[in-house]
């Protein structure tokens, strides 16, 4: 097992992967370059770019970081990916081919579902998605256990392709698409950061392999710190307004000399409600919105972290002290070092 924080040798390799058997088949020499994306927000979860002497044509190759650590060899895969769109040009003494390449969930992206296609109500979710999925791609897919069913029948939509369409039909069951560095097709819950425990912590102290760039983001644009609920059934009448006014708020009315309020007109609460009830549901919308998100990037040697997962951040020199943080977004450099570039995500309440 690797000690991901103390020297090692590290090189890479690349493989033409099997699509019937989804093994390694055939291993690729003349790589010059490669770099991998990985992001939430890509429909696709990631690409890579692959600079090689010699067109491979379209296949799946799969990449590996190899180290070697006190004379112990390993082989830690970091993604698969399909070739697609390759791009040559020669210098006069040598040929260079790029090739972009994209996940396994390109080929659900590639084409439109059925006109008309519908799935009908009271239909399991997720053994639907895991059937639909394992249909339309080459790659192994893993199934995923839930009961939910759904309650109308689900429609598709004349511009949807499988992908977009699989998307919306899980997320009716809090699921999203996850991918493994093997190029399988993984079905994961939805999960706030706080419900996570953290896989890694990264550290700066002295056995620590994040490099010493941080950067720290965050966008007070349209937070309140007045909130007024109004209510009225007809009979009874209600008004209630709760300001921030905490000095030591950065948000409160006190720091930033004005009110931005926010007005929540009859709301949807159970029964008839009383007037500590919409104090009390005031107060509570207040605290809700005071939360901000704060975008990290950082960079660090590479260690088995992936898109989702929680980690903890103690970066004293920017103020960062054990926080808990979803990772978003990584760019490996498949180079010396393996770096990787990694932005995360976490909230902090700015009220109560």
């Amino acid at each position: 097992m690797a000690d991901w924080l103390k020297s090692m040798q590290q090189t890479f390799e690349y493989y033409i992967v099997d699509p019937g058997t989804w093994k390694d088949m055939q291993l690729i020499n003349n790589v010059k370059s490669c770099s991998i994306n990985r992001d939430t927000e890509a429909e696709t979860l990631g690409s890579a770019t692959i600079d090689i002497t010699e067109s491979v044509g379209e296949c799946y190759i799969r990449v590996y970081l190899i180290i070697i650590q006190n004379g112990v060899r390993e082989k830690h895969p970091l993604g698969t990916f399909l070739v697609q769109t390759p791009s040559s040009s020669f210098n006069g003494k040598i040929r260079s081919v790029s090739m972009d390449a994209y996940t396994p969930l390109l080929e659900l992206k590639e084409n439109p579902t059925p006109i008309g296609y519908s799935i009908a109500e009271g239909q399991n979710i997720m053994d639907t998605a895991y059937m639909l999925v394992r249909d339309n791609v080459r790659c192994p897919v893993v199934q995923a256990k839930c009961d939910t069913t759904l309650f109308t029948d689900f429609v598709a939509e004349t511009d949807d392709t499988w992908l977009s369409f699989i998307i919306d039909l899980i997320g009716n069951a809090k699921y999203k698409f996850s991918l493994d560095e093997m190029g399988r097709i993984l079905f994961s819950p939805e999960q706030d950061t706080a419900s996570l425990q953290p896989v890694w912590t990264y550290n700066d102290d002295n056995s620590s392999i994040l490099y010493p760039d941080f950067d720290m983001e965050h966008d007070l644009y349209g937070i309140p710190n007045v909130v007024e609920v109004v209510y009225s059934n007809g009979s009874d009448y209600y008004y209630h307004k709760v300001v921030n006014d905490d000095p030591n708020s950065p948000i409160s009315t006190v720091n930033r000399g004005r009110e931005i309020i926010y007005r929540d007109s009859n709301p949807s609460l159970p029964g008839i409600p009383t007037e500590d009830q919409i104090k009390a549901y005031a107060e509570q919308t207040l605290r809700n919105l005071s939360s901000i998100e704060y975008t990290v990037t950082y960079s660090h040697g590479y260690c088995p972290v992936r898109l989702g997962d929680c980690v903890r951040l103690n970066y004293s020199r920017a103020g960062i002290s054990n926080v808990k943080a979803k990772v978003i977004s990584q760019s490996i450099e498949c180079s010396a070092g393996c770096k990787v570039t990694e932005k995360a995500v976490f909230t902090n309440r700015l009220w109560r």
